[in-house]
């Protein structure tokens, strides 16, 4: 069962805006309810609760997953990773071969990129 579907609206990078077609409790998410924007199903995995909400873009090979959320007007593109139950948000960029996951939480202007690895442990 899909989690979510590419809607015909794309951005000025021409990245398609999603749908859900599920609810996703964890972030308060409904069926019907717009998300933000990716280049194609490869960047958003159709398993877990992760998600991509208000602006935020993926694009590229980047991927999330797991019950990750990328919002905000955050971008995650390049090879980058978000995963777990990471969180980058705000104007935040992570690109690259960059992996961001467990409970780490990128945001405001942060960029991180290259070889960065990003994680948190409680």
């Amino acid at each position: 069962m899909k989690k979510y579907e590419l809607t015909e609206t794309k951005n000025a990078l021409g990245l398609h805006q999603i749908r859900s077609l599920i609810d996703i409790p964890l972030y308060g998410v409904k069926a019907g309810d717009l998300g933000g924007f990716i280049q194609s199903e490869d960047n958003l995995s159709q398993e877990g609760d992760c998600w991509v909400s208000d602006k935020a873009q993926v694009y590229g090979n980047a991927q999330v997953y797991g019950n990750a959320q990328v919002y905000g007007n955050a971008q995650v593109y390049g090879n980058a990773q978000v995963y777990g139950n990471a969180r980058v948000y705000d104007n935040a960029r992570v690109f690259g071969n960059s992996l961001i996951y467990d409970k780490a939480r990128v945001y405001d202007n942060a960029k991180v990129f290259d070889y960065a690895l990003s994680l948190i442990h409680i």
